[in-house]
């Protein structure tokens, strides 16, 4: 019998523990040939296990999933800080990672432990490593190499031999490519002669202009860069035969799939389109595209979500596989096999293996044991909204839904934004038990892809280039207060909740604008001279772009920072932060709590104990989700049940 309850009080069978310990992290799935058959490996996450990583197998021809490494190993490269694949499997001699540790590389061959093949860090140097690839003749692995020493980062791309001669001799590893301040995706043509990798430099970030490059090993003549530059971001270069490489190119305004000739420089679209067939390099590893052994292209494409089709580069015809799927930028190929991530509206994201000949899809890990039954699920569906001076915003949209319950006649449901870090990067929709979480207990949420989202065009890419703090929180603002409008949502009952840049967009709109009645910021960027002092190497220059160059436009800092404008703050916050956050540091957040404590603004921060950027541990996780839905429910009048009373200052 449906109960008639009011929104946000409607009791849920999902737990902040089902979110947690039933939701594991999926990533860099490849397929590796053994004596055993074909199988697939990929890196999972284990918040149970206090985060720690995991690179786990199983076998194509049936079985269960088991760990490639020994328990204490946790494969996950710590590059440019957000990572990069950290396992390349080496026919014939086991598996090459990236211990977290360390950061050493490390050889697990099949019937033995790990032993190290790159240098321990010592008190002035540590080496990291990510993107593994087998060189042509087996020897070696070549990777991109960060160094820090001394207070300095560098970065290359180095030969690392198998032999573990460069374990105690960091002279053994040769460099293969160096002289920029970023690379990424290394690979060898097929007669192994020549290495293709991607480059840029400060201030740019990749989805602003990177440069396609070829050195001649053969030779050691010094590389040639082909297409690609400050205002042109190219990504995810294959070879297609010895003389001419694909590569996913922005310069029609869309990540578009080229064939480039590396004797003349040439690229050639291989279909014109506007869609993305690409994504932001926030990982280093991450592929939308690879080549099928008859020569055809496995891609993902689409606007705001990606589908994968097959792509046959002599007629630019596209054929789609694996339809009713939304996919994720990670893909793996052997022969016609490619493994990815996918999901929809009622399958969470789970490891799928398609055959790209017959379309056939086999699952074989969801991120989740438990899918909660669909009576508890909300339906989304995307909406471009009217925003300001003339633009439009895009979103998902997620109805309050429960079908054990009803909201009173005539009442209007509370709302939460949500909003996506970043903040160059964007939010697709499918299956999530965190979104199910509010959604189950009558609380809306639309996710918004706002201007300077990825998914649909460099030209709505840019539109945060000097603008971050502003159409970030214009374009938020305008999508709620439409579904207000329209009678969908309590315009009184507006919540917002981001984090990292999303939690700035959090503060920020908080700050500037009246729309919102409460904000749950985790780990937000507050105050961005200290962020751009502070921050790490990837990002100390991400601001030049998204609101201007250092020392000229200091003052526009200072102005667009939401700790200049706690002043006019004066609805609730809630502060969530890790206290080992190299990204954003606690200060951060700490000063806001701070300030607003000083002027009597309810409040509350909460430090988790060993969190990262982004927490991990599910008894975290499980905290922050019950203190946002205890917070919420407190200012905007509602009584969850089933969760602890977060105090509120």
């Amino acid at each position: 019998m449906t109960q008639t309850l009011p929104y946000g009080s409607w009791p849920s069978p999902i737990t902040a523990a089902d979110v947690a310990r039933g939701t594991r992290s999926l990533s860099y799935p490849g397929l590796v040939a053994g004596p055993d058959g074909l199988a697939a490996w990929w890196v999972e996450g284990r918040p149970e296990n206090d985060g720690r990583y995991a690179l786990v197998g199983r076998s194509l021809a049936g079985g269960n999933v088991a760990d490639v490494l020994p328990a204490q190993w946790n494969p996950r490269s710590r590059i440019i800080e957000y990572g990069a694949r950290p396992w390349v499997a080496v026919p014939g001699r086991g598996v090459v990672f990236t211990f977290w540790d360390d950061q050493r590389l490390y050889l697990k061959p099949d019937d033995a432990q790990p032993h190290p093949l790159t240098v321990a860090p010592d008190d002035t140097t540590e080496h990291r490593y990510g993107e593994p690839i087998v060189s042509p003749d087996g020897q070696s692995v070549w990777a991109v190499r960060e160094t820090h020493r001394s207070g300095a980062v560098s970065r290359a791309i180095v030969s690392v031999p198998l032999d573990g001669s460069a374990a105690s001799d960091d002279q053994s590893v040769h460099v293969l490519a160096d002289g920029h301040d970023f690379f990424a995706a290394p690979v060898a043509s097929p007669d192994g002669q020549r290495l293709a990798y991607i480059a840029w430099d400060h201030p740019r970030m990749p989805w602003d202009g990177t440069t396609l490059h070829v050195v001649d090993l053969a030779t050691g003549q010094a590389p040639r860069a082909l297409v690609g530059g400050d205002d042109e971001s190219v990504l995810n270069p294959l070879w297609a035969d010895d003389d001419s490489l694909y590569c996913l190119t922005d310069r029609s305004g869309w990540w578009l799939p080229h064939r480039v000739d590396v004797g003349t420089a040439s690229a050639t679209p291989l279909v014109e389109r506007e869609e993305e067939f690409g994504q932001a390099l926030w990982e280093l590893g991450l592929t939308t595209m690879q080549l099928l052994d008859d020569g055809r292209l496995v891609v993902l494409h689409g606007r705001g979500e990606a589908q994968m089709s097959v792509l046959d580069p002599a007629t630019g015809d596209l054929e789609p596989v694996a339809a009713g799927l939304g996919w994720h930028e990670e893909l793996g190929v052997h022969g016609q096999l490619v493994a990815g991530l996918a999901g929809s509206a009622t399958t969470p994201l789970t490891v799928v293996v398609v055959n790209a000949a017959d379309s056939s899809a086999t699952s074989l890990r969801a991120s989740t044991d438990q899918v909660p039954d669909a009576r508890y699920l909300s339906q989304s569906h995307p909406e471009t909204f009217p925003s300001v001076h003339g633009r439009v915003v895009h979103a998902h949209v997620y109805p309050p839904h429960n079908g054990d319950c009803a909201a009173p006649t005539g009442e209007r449901p509370p709302y939460l934004a949500f909003v996506h870090g970043g903040p160059t990067s964007h939010v697709a929709p499918g299956l999530s038990l965190m979104k199910a979480y509010f959604t189950s207990r009558g609380i809306g949420v639309i996710d918004v892809n706002y201007g300077g989202s990825t998914g649909y065009g460099r030209a709505y890419r840019n539109l945060l280039r000097g603008q971050w703090g502003v159409v970030d929180v214009e374009d938020t603002v305008a999508a709620v207060r439409a579904l207000a409008d329209r009678g969908d949502a309590d315009g009184a009952r507006l919540g917002i909740r981001g984090g990292s840049a999303g939690g700035w967009t959090t503060l920020a709109a908080l700050a500037t604008s009246t729309a919102f009645g409460a904000g749950a910021a985790y780990f937000p960027v507050t105050d961005l001279i200290p962020f751009a002092e502070d921050t790490h190497d990837f990002e100390s220059r991400y601001l030049d772009t998204l609101v201007g160059p250092l020392p000229e436009a200091r003052d526009l800092y200072v102005e667009r920072s939401p700790m200049s404008h706690l002043d006019t703050l004066t609805a609730p916050v809630l502060l969530l932060q890790g206290d080992d956050d190299k990204i954003v540091p606690p200060s951060q957040p700490q000063a806001v709590a701070d300030a607003l404590a000083a002027k009597g603004v309810p409040h509350a921060y909460l430090l988790f104990a060993g969190e990262q950027h982004g927490f991990r541990k599910a008894e975290n996780v499980i905290a922050a989700l019950e203190a946002e839905l205890s917070f919420f429910g407190q200012i905007f009048g509602f009584d969850p049940p089933g969760v602890p009373t977060l105090t509120i200052q």
